[in-house]
């Protein structure tokens, strides 16, 4: 497991890298070229600078989140294969500069969506939250408007002011794409990137639809474990997983995060890991990390993913607004270090558990075999004596 923090990159991003490493067991980070639209080219000149911003502060990069997925290649118009090939020129410039994971989406018209961006909690911190009966009431072409004015000043992820400009038009070109057309266009999508990923050891995590059902009448099909194991079926290569997003996934609370861990087993390079407090079906706010604080095991998560044998790279995703920090909503320094903090915690318990479990199993084995070496073997008798004591001491 890889503890990485987000980072929007210079001129995006209120936390700096030299923040960022001050936090305990975090050596990498996730990022991306921020200003880059869906279908551009990613230049390897633009790769190497950032990555070089990135080295220069003592980090290295795990992954990219995002390349974005252009609406052309997820709606399957003319423009498709030229945007699949800027795709693909991008995907080789970022093997070559040794970066091997991507987080992307295929979500429609919208990224992740909330009804508020700075819910006061109890304790005063204010936290991303999710209203149905908000959204049913919201005329989605007017929504920068009220984006533009909880977002504190920046740019949101998949709230991009390109984007909101174009909102009418770009439900009119969803208008005749499905459930079935719109995932057959990402195994289309997938299939083509399929052997540039192979040649560079490129992992594609998709990330889950956020909330995990449809919205304004746009489908949405990567919403829990059936849909993304019918993904990776479909592509069935070590290229093709999931970023197993626990926010993502859990607001749907018929979905068991555990089970689609299992389910999706080898499959996973990348895991947002971060907990909600559902106050109805309908209604869900984020929380902090730790589980008492909402209402997800996060203890059981991180067991199940160690389980698993996960080994890829791993983020506390949205943070609350604490300590009287003014950032980009879900994005400041000092809630998501307190979640790198508690993850690393309960992951380094299971790992010590496991190494003390095998420290013991080897003492055994030691004390049992004594027993036979032959007393005129002085060496051997030595030697395991050296070995028990060593072993125990450290047990």
């Amino acid at each position: 497991m890889e503890m990485t923090l987000r980072w929007y990159g210079p001129g995006y991003d209120s936390v700096t890298l030299k923040q960022i490493r001050q936090i305990p067991g975090v050596k990498n980070v996730i990022t991306t070229l921020f200003g880059k639209q869906a279908g551009e080219l990613w230049l390897p000149k633009e790769i190497a600078e950032l990555k070089k911003i990135v080295n220069d502060a003592g980090l290295g990069i795990a992954g990219i989140e995002s390349v974005n997925v252009s609406d052309d290649i997820k709606i399957g118009t003319a423009k498709r294969d030229e945007h699949i090939d800027n795709y693909i020129k991008t995907l080789q410039a970022l093997g070559e500069a040794d970066i091997h994971m991507v987080c992307y989406n295929f979500m429609p018209v919208f990224d992740w969506t909330r009804t508020e961006l700075a819910r006061v909690r109890p304790d005063g911190s204010t936290v991303l939250a999710y209203n149905q009966d908000t959204v049913d009431m919201i005329d989605p072409e007017h929504m920068r408007e009220s984006v533009e004015k909880m977002s504190n000043g920046f740019v949101m992820p998949g709230w991009e002011p390109e984007r909101l400009d174009r909102l009418k038009e770009l439900f009119e070109m969803y208008r005749d794409v499905d459930a079935e057309k719109l995932f057959d266009n990402l195994v289309y999508f997938l299939e083509a990137i399929g052997p540039v990923c192979e040649k560079y050891d490129i992992k594609m995590g998709i990330h889950p639809d956020d909330p995990a059902w449809p919205i304004f009448g746009l489908p949405r099909i990567m919403t829990g474990k059936d849909s993304v194991t019918r993904l990776l079926d479909a592509v069935d290569k070590p290229y093709n997983g999931i970023t197993l997003c626990t926010g993502s996934f859990g607001s749907n609370q018929n979905n068991d995060i555990c089970e689609i861990i299992k389910a999706c087993r080898g499959r996973i390079p990348f895991a947002h890991v971060r907990n909600l407090k559902y106050n109805s079906p309908r209604d869900f706010e984020e929380a902090a990390h730790l589980s008492s604080d909402g209402s997800m095991d996060m203890y059981k998560i991180i067991k199940t993913l160690y389980d698993t044998g996960f080994d890829g790279a791993i983020r506390p995703d949205h943070g609350r607004m604490i300590w009287d920090e003014v950032a980009m909503p879900g994005y400041g320094l000092y809630d998501r270090a307190l979640g790198a903090a508690y993850l690393n915690g309960l992951w380094e318990a299971w790992t010590s558990q496991d190494s003390n479990l095998l420290i013991r199993y080897v003492v055994t084995q030691i004390l049992h075999s004594r027993l036979f070496l032959s007393k005129n073997n002085r060496l051997s008798w030595q030697m395991g004596n050296y070995l028990c004591g060593y072993l125990i001491a450290f047990s």
